[in-house]
């Protein structure tokens, strides 16, 4: 293999290519940021019980069209975002309880993830040659993407950003001095709902688009990198805002060099970057 050959091929063929890759980038940047939360406030399984419920949404949406229902029930990411944001509000919910629960937070997100999980491939089985874009959901396939698809990918991700950059301050506080947040007067759950329909939004979008593989890969691993390489919150914001694009756009780049899945060669790429930012967040511990 010649990488530069293949990377003048790449780009030489760029309007084949520039939907899925720009789509990708647009995901990683807005789920890279929302990860930051997700990361410091201990939501990493959030993110992958979530992403497997979204699965399960657009899995429900296909079977329905498969049985000829309505046009609009049928609507994959009309799926994907009612059992996303069902999902989030159920765990968002059970968190912001002051009441003592029997069950524990950890055993609903493990119960959400089994549910969206065993449900999506229960329900892949009934829809024979469909299966495959259930199998693409679960790890992420996203050779192509329509143009209708990626509006929305980016319309959704620079809503993300615009809100993130207007109320980032009010978030922080609400994500680690809630109480200092409720002592200064900010409205804690009108916050703490918007950044978890934020996350909902982006998560269901990503899942439909992507898969669910890169979508998880996304909102944990670029942010883990930025909070290790940074000491506060504005930097790591925007740290895992490109870190989250550079592992979209290069791990496209890289399932078309290696020819490996999409989903798998974007994971690898984040991970790689975890990997590679992991000693120097040390030294600049010391």
């Amino acid at each position: 293999m010649n990488p530069t050959a293949d990377l003048q091929s790449f780009f030489g063929a760029w309007e084949l290519f520039e939907l899925p890759a720009l789509a990708a980038t647009f995901a990683g940047a807005a789920l890279g940021l929302l990860g930051v939360y997700v990361v410091l406030r201990r939501l990493v399984f959030l993110s992958a019980a979530v992403s497997q419920a979204a699965g399960l949404g657009v899995a429900l949406a296909l079977f329905a069209g498969h049985l000829g229902a309505a046009a609009f029930l049928a609507s994959p990411l009309l799926g994907a975002s009612a059992t996303t944001l069902a999902a989030v509000l159920l765990i968002a919910t059970a968190r912001g309880s002051r009441r003592a629960s029997p069950v524990g937070h950890d055993a609903l997100l493990g119960f959400v993830w089994l549910l969206g999980a065993a449900g999506t491939l229960a329900v892949g089985t009934r829809l024979g040659a469909e299966m495959h874009d259930v199998e693409g959901l679960l790890f992420g396939s996203a050779v192509a993407v329509s143009p209708a698809d990626f509006a929305v990918v980016r319309l959704v991700t620079f809503a993300v950003l615009v809100l993130q950059l207007w109320w980032w301050r009010g978030f922080a506080s609400v994500s680690f001095d809630p109480v200092g947040a409720r002592v200064r007067g900010l409205p804690v759950r009108i916050l703490d709902l918007a950044l978890y329909v934020s996350l909902a939004l982006a998560i269901s979008v990503s899942t439909r688009v992507l898969g669910a593989l890169p979508t998880f890969a996304f909102s944990v691993l670029p942010a883990l990198a930025a909070v290790r390489l940074v000491a506060n919150v504005p930097r790591a914001l925007l740290l895992g805002t490109v870190l989250g694009a550079a592992s979209g756009f290069v791990g496209y780049v890289v399932a078309y060099l290696w020819q490996l899945p999409v989903g798998a060669a974007q994971t690898l790429v984040a991970l790689a970057i975890v990997i590679a930012v992991w000693p120097l967040g040390r030294l600049r511990g010391r």
